[in-house]
């Protein structure tokens, strides 16, 4: 019985130090994928939902959308996706609100593509490609938080699509050292889930 308790600890300690490696890993690669801005032309703007307040886009999504329109009127895609549900709680979608803030930007309507069905990044990503493929397009730029960057990439990956990152440069999220950090840290627990996703085989 010794023996098989000493076991148990020992496979125990292996696989803490595995999960210790792999979350060291996964935190580096969030930090790194965080930094790097890779705008070129693509055939559409996507921008993941985050919190709106009484059909007013929350201070994280307007500098989300604010970082869309510069990429737009840098004429890097001719089109916006926004993406995020109803809330719990709220009568409006995500994108509905950004919609309309884009419309109050100067943005034409046609410019401007829907997709309120996803309230995960999971459900968001797979709309966003369904909408693009359809129309035999797959080249897109996110847009998000700089640690919303890595899992994005691993999202279209999954999906498919031909991704390249911009984070926005100021979320209020990033201007608060601590909370940044709070939220690095739970994305690197993300990532490696979003990572075996995207594998071929499991699709």
């Amino acid at each position: 019985m010794p023996r098989l308790i000493r076991g148990v600890v020992r496979l125990l300690g292996v696989l803490l130090l595995v999960a210790g490696i792999a979350y060291t890993v996964a935190l580096v690669m969030v930090l790194v994928v965080s930094q790097q801005d890779q705008r070129r032309p693509a055939d559409a703007i996507v921008v993941l939902g985050a919190a709106q307040y009484n059909g007013r886009p929350s201070p994280v999504l307007r500098a989300r959308l604010d970082h869309a329109v510069e990429l737009y009127r840098d004429h890097l895609a001719p089109r916006i996706i926004v993406t995020g549900g109803v809330g719990r709680g709220d009568t409006m979608s995500e994108a509905a609100v950004s919609r309309g803030y884009l419309l109050a930007r100067g943005l034409r309507d046609s410019a401007i593509v829907v997709a309120p069905q996803g309230r995960s990044t999971y459900t968001s990503m797979t709309v966003v490609a369904r909408w693009l493929q359809l129309r035999g397009h797959s080249r897109v730029i996110l847009v998000s938080d700089p640690f919303h960057m890595c899992r994005l990439r691993l999202e279209a990956r999954r999906t498919e699509l031909t991704a390249w990152t911009s984070p926005t440069p100021s979320s209020p999220i990033s201007d608060n050292p601590n909370l940044e950090l709070d939220y690095l840290a739970r994305e690197a627990l993300k990532v490696p889930v979003a990572w075996v996703r995207s594998w071929k085989w499991l699709r």
